[in-house]
């Protein structure tokens, strides 16, 4: 079975390796949404994978070094595209987390990332 819990961040981000006057070269910011998935059998007794609060408080730290925060400034985002945050928050949930599956990071309405690690 698969479970998911989402949460929203805001940062601010510019892509230096994109070329010369391509807009998100540019300082720019997005609400982000992240959904983390995680696999798992259901336990007897509680009924659940996990509890969702214990989700919450796991990943908690992650967001909060995110939210509000210049990704480029933060070590292993100096290059802070969709596709390499996913893998970021992969790395760095991943060990709280070892039931996780799946990660979507959403940029925009219309735009993100699925990763399911390596």
């Amino acid at each position: 079975m698969i479970i998911y819990k989402q949460f929203t961040f805001d940062a601010a981000h510019a892509l230096p390796n994109v070329p010369e006057g391509h807009k998100c070269r540019q300082l720019h910011g997005h609400t982000y949404h992240l959904t983390v998935f995680l696999q798992g059998s259901v336990l007897g007794k509680e009924g659940w994978i996990i509890d969702f609060g214990d989700v919450k408080s796991r990943i908690k730290p992650v967001i909060d070094q995110l939210d509000h925060a210049l990704l480029n400034q933060i070590p292993g985002l100096e290059n802070p595209t969709a596709e390499l945050l996913a893998v970021w928050l992969w790395n760095k949930i991943k060990p709280q987390l070892p039931q996780l599956c799946k990660i979507e990071l959403k940029e925009t309405p219309t735009s993100g990332v699925i990763y399911e690690g390596d």
